[in-house]
Parts: C-alpha cells; sequence; structure tokens
C-alpha cells in the first residue's frame, strides 16, 4: 500500500494544496459561492456608501443647517443599514453552508479511501491517528475554509469598496494613509510559515492523544486490576501538557500580526489627522469630506487585519489539508487485478503451492507452505505461537498477498478473481469477535447485508444463541455494548457463528475460535461449530483436542512450514512434536 503520510508539512506547495481543494471539492459549489460573492459585494458596497454619507450629513446637516436633507439622509442611511444585514445574512449562511457542505465531502471521501484501505495500512497505522485524521484536521480544514472564503470575499471587497472611496476622494490621502502597510507583508507571510509547522505539529500530538483515550479506555479493567490509574493519569498529564505548549504557542505566533497592524492602523489614522486637519484649517477641505474620509478608513481598518491574519489561518488550514490529502491517495495493493473474474465455488477445494510470505522484506512467515483441503472437509492448523497458523488464515482472503507461489479455490488463483466475490465465499470467525456498539440483530446482520429478520433468527438458533437471545432485556434489539462487553464471551462467540450461519458462505475460517472459553461455553460453541461446518470447507486454528477432533486432517506447523500431516489420531500416536504442542496447549 502506498500512504505518503510520510510527506513533512512544507512538502506541498500552498498554491498546489488550494488548487487541490478548489478542483476537487470546492469548484462544484462554484454557483452558491458566486452568489455569497454577490452578498458580499452588496454589504460592502453599503459600507462604503455609509462612509461616504458622512460627508453630506456633516457638511449639509451639522453645518449648512439644511434641515430638507434630514429625512432623505436619514432615509438613506435606514436603507443602507437594512441592505448591509440582509447581505450579510446571505452571505453568512452561503459561505457556511458552502464550507460544511465542503469538509462534508472530504470527511466521506476520507472514511471511503480508508474503509478501503489494506489491512496492513490500518495494522502500522494507530487508530488515534486515523480518527484525528476525520475530526480535528479535518475541523481545521472547516474553519480555515469559513474564514478564507469570507476573508477573500467579504473582507476584501469590503477593502476595495472602501479604499476606492478614498482615492476617489483624495488619492494623495489615500496613498499617505496606506503607505506603511507593505511593510507588513513579509512578516505576514512569515508568520504563515511557521503556522503550518506548528499545526502539523499539534495535530501529530492531537493523534497520540486520541490514541492514549482508546487504548486507556478500551483497556479500563487491565488499567484497573493492574492499578495502573496513576500511570495512565500521568500519562495523559504530560501529552495533555505538550499540547497545550503547542497551542499556546500557535496561539501567541497567530496573534504576532495584531500589535504590527495596530500600529500601522495608528500610524495611518495619525498622519491622516495631521494632513486632512491641517487641509481642514486651511479650507482646502471640508470638514464633511474629512470624516467621510477617516470614516472609510476606519470602517476599513477592521477587514485588513483580518486580512493580515488570514495568511496564518490559510497556513494552518492547508497542513491539515496536506494530512487529508494523505488519506485520500492512499492506494492499496489488494485490488482486482485487470480482466478478474468472479470466484466460481464448486468443490470448494483450498489448495497452497509453495507459498512463501513475509510481513516485511527479508523477513519469512510462510516458506514453501503446500496444502491441499478438500472441498467439503476439515483441516485443523496446529502448532506454537508464531508458527505461521493465522499468517495462512489472511492470505486466503487476499488480506496480503503472497510473495511466491500461489493459493487457490477449485483451481481458480484467488489473485486473479474479484476481491468481492472471494470474501462473498468466505466466513472468518476468530477467537477476538468483533461486535459493533449496536443491536444483537444488527451484529448477526454484519453476516448478510439485507437479511431478513426471519434469516436472522433462524441463524441464531443454529448457532445455539436463540435462547440466550431471547432472555435478554430487548431480545434481539438488546444493544451489545461496544466489542460486545454487555455479553459473555460465549454469547460472543455464538453471536460470531450465527453471523456465519448468516453469510452461508461455502468456505469457513475458523481461527481459534473457542480458545478463550470455559468448558461449558466450550461445549456450547462447539456444538454450534458442528453444524456450522457441516458441508462446508473449514480451516480452523486450534490447540484445544476437542476442536482438533472436528478435523479430517492437522496440519502441524512450526516456524513457517509445515511439518507433518495426518488425523488427529496419526500424530497423536506418531509425532512427538505434536504431542509435545498439545501438551503446552493444555
Amino acid at each position: 500500500m502506498r500512504d505518503k503520510s510520510a510527506i513533512s508539512p512544507q512538502a506541498l506547495s500552498s498554491l498546489a494544496l488550494v488548487r487541490r481543494l478548489v478542483r476537487d471539492f470546492i469548484w462544484r459549489h462554484a454557483g452558491q459561492i458566486a452568489l455569497a460573492l454577490v452578498c458580499m459585494a452588496i454589504a460592502a458596497g453599503s459600507t462604503a456608501l455609509r462612509a461616504w454619507l458622512m460627508e453630506p450629513v456633516l457638511d449639509r446637516i451639522f453645518i449648512a443647517r439644511d434641515a430638507s436633507l434630514l429625512v432623505l439622509l436619514g432615509s438613506a442611511a435606514l436603507v443602507l443599514a437594512l441592505t448591509k444585514g440582509f447581505a450579510d445574512y446571505g452571505q453568512t449562511v452561503l459561505t457556511n453552508r458552502v464550507s460544511q457542505r465542503v469538509i462534508a465531502d472530504v470527511q466521506k471521501a476520507s472514511f471511503a479511501r480508508l474503509i478501503r484501505a489494506d489491512l496492513a495500512y490500518f495494522n502500522a497505522t494507530s487508530s488515534g491517528l486515523l480518527i484525528s485524521r476525520l475530526t480535528n484536521d479535518v475541523t481545521l480544514l472547516r474553519n480555515a475554509a469559513a474564514n478564507v472564503l469570507a476573508g477573500i470575499g467579504r473582507d476584501a471587497i469590503t477593502v476595495v469598496f472602501l479604499v476606492g472611496l478614498m482615492f476617489y476622494q483624495d488619492w494623495l490621502l489615500a496613498l499617505i494613509a496606506f503607505f506603511a502597510f507593505p511593510l507588513a507583508i513579509r512578516p505576514i507571510i512569515g508568520i504563515g510559515r511557521r503556522m503550518r509547522r506548528v499545526s502539523a505539529n499539534t495535530q501529530v500530538e492531537f493523534g497520540q492523544f486520541t490514541t492514549l483515550l482508546s487504548q486507556t479506555f478500551q483497556g479500563a479493567r487491565h488499567v484497573k486490576a493492574y492499578g495502573m490509574e496513576e500511570y495512565e493519569d500521568r500519562r495523559a498529564g504530560a501529552l495533555i501538557e505538550r499540547l497545550f505548549r503547542l497551542i499556546d504557542g500557535a496561539n501567541r505566533t497567530r496573534s504576532r500580526a495584531t500589535p504590527m497592524m495596530e500600529a500601522l492602523g495608528g500610524a495611518a489614522i495619525a498622519v491622516v489627522i495631521l494632513y486632512g486637519g491641517q487641509q481642514v484649517i486651511s479650507g482646502a477641505r471640508t470638514p464633511g469630506a474629512f470624516f467621510s474620509f477617516i470614516t472609510a478608513l476606519l470602517l476599513a481598518y477592521q477587514p485588513v487585519k483580518a486580512l493580515a491574519i488570514l495568511n496564518a489561518q490559510l497556513q494552518e488550514g492547508l497542513a491539515a489539508a496536506q494530512r487529508v490529502f494523505q488519506v485520500l491517495d492512499i492506494e492499496p495493493a489488494i485490488r482486482d487485478a485487470p480482466g478478474a473474474e468472479p470466484l466460481r465455488v464448486t468443490a470448494g477445494e483450498v489448495r497452497f503451492e509453495e507459498v512463501r510470505f513475509g510481513y516485511h522484506p527479508g523477513a519469512v512467515a510462510l516458506d514453501r507452505i503446500s496444502l491441499s483441503v478438500p472441498g467439503g472437509s476439515t483441516v485443523a492448523l496446529v502448532g506454537p505461537s508464531g508458527a505461521g497458523k493465522s499468517t495462512m488464515m489472511n492470505l486466503i482472503p487476499r488480506f496480503y498477498d503472497v510473495d511466491h507461489g500461489a493459493i487457490s479455490i477449485d483451481g481458480q488463483d484467488v489473485r486473479s478473481v474479484t476481491l468481492a466475490s472471494l470474501r462473498g465465499a468466505i466466513a472468518l470467525v476468530a477467537q477476538e469477535v468483533s461486535l459493533f456498539d449496536d443491536t444483537v440483530r444488527a451484529n448477526i446482520a454484519y453476516g448478510r447485508f439485507g437479511a431478513s429478520d426471519r434469516e436472522i433468527e433462524a441463524a441464531a438458533a443454529a448457532a445455539g444463541a436463540d435462547r440466550f437471545i431471547r432472555e435478554l432485556a430487548q431480545g434481539y434489539d438488546t444493544m451489545v455494548g461496544e466489542h460486545g462487553v454487555l455479553l459473555s464471551g460465549g454469547q460472543r462467540q455464538r453471536l460470531a457463528i450465527a453471523r456465519a450461519m448468516l453469510r452461508d458462505a461455502p468456505i469457513l475460517l475458523l481461527d481459534e475460535a473457542t480458545s478463550a472459553l470455559d468448558n461449558e461455553s466450550e461445549r456450547q460453541v462447539q456444538a454450534a461449530l458442528r453444524s456450522l461446518m457441516r458441508g462446508r470447507t473449514t480451516i480452523v486454528i486450534a490447540h484445544r483436542p476437542a476442536t482438533i477432533a472436528l478435523a479430517d486432517r492437522v496440519a502441524l506447523l512450526d516456524e513457517g512450514r509445515i511439518i507433518e500431516q495426518g488425523t488427529h489420531a496419526e500424530l497423536l500416536a506418531s509425532s512427538a512434536r505434536y504431542r509435545d504442542v498439545l501438551a503446552a496447549a493444555m
């Protein structure tokens, strides 16, 4: 799998990231953005006209005492205020809608890409980091999108209208007012670059914090059993302190533009008062014209200050966007081959031919494995921990691809058929049952989408689960809790078997499905397994004799090789190594 998560925060230029955001997620909303820009232009025009209105109000009403303009200018001020209010409402609603829709699209695209990623990617990437990508990073991106849309639109257009009015009134005074502002450009760019670095580091810490929370809460039983509350408290506290320092640093960096812009704004106002006031005193300018100009300057100050920190907000959002794009750029290595056809299962024979595999370059997990599992038969994989049993199981549904050799089902190489048809022909019951925080019914239905209630209940009955399910408070509609925590181990296993029953797949993989159960639970689950295995090609990883006895043949593995094969009775009589493995598992 290709993952670009190692790319540095500065690896992609701001322009490249903006282009991709616009192309992939923003351009489709061009109509709403255009309408928002129209609202922004109306609001900006109203603001500029309100500043211009100061000239006749002061010169004609307060100085010339022209009462005939009272109603007209008062009405004009009211109309402009109402116009600006409605325009602001329109641009706010449209801007927020577009930014929220962009983020929803990004989240959906990211989740769709992640859920289709290879199993190797999830094994190599912490869940906290992935959750942080879809929550913290996306929140930063949403805030940046809203701020940038508002900044580029509302603030920039307002500044253009107000500065245009100022140049119309007195181009020389306008130049004097803004002579120092270009000096702020370089520091503002520097602040933006630093914000991008700080944001990248902060989100890494957020990912680690999310991972810590997830692991601690899921492992709460072990935390309490080993009395590790203080340790976990200190560990979380240290991480929170690191986050505090990073966020505090980001806030300080983001705020650096404020004193600079305040100083420049104060200098501009002082120069305008000195120069413009001298013109009024000399009679070259009316008081109304001067106050109209300085009103425009004061109204322009806030949007200019907002634009000054816009680059910092943009860089913060682009750092988040780059991390999100790393998710969107994941390319699974396990995919349908060109021309792949659906798997056609007849007998259900599974064959390993000279299979070699390693999880990492140079590491060998399986070495020249050859094994034939006739259709409808059961083969047990037995061996010490690390012998390669689970690896063999993982290769059949193509969670990973072999490095050498081939795995076939009824003579069809699993790499030559579609993934959907391959995995649709396989049911998996693992030692660690994956149950979702949903109802019993929904968890069983995970085996086959669209199954009816009657089919779900029939599968539960076949798995020996119907009785205990009906004894639950809400029956099939009872919530099982996160990871099925509200059920016993045996109950969780029987739900997993019911799920496999519902799937009704011709090939069954059992990964130590009873190793963690007590004797009574094992007896109940064994009965369900016998029903499930009937007529299906079954490969089972097992240590307990009761489970191994269900198999037609046994393959004994050690250090990635099959060292012996035979029936349970044959190996028990002839293989000291086999007896040692069974004795160690007792």
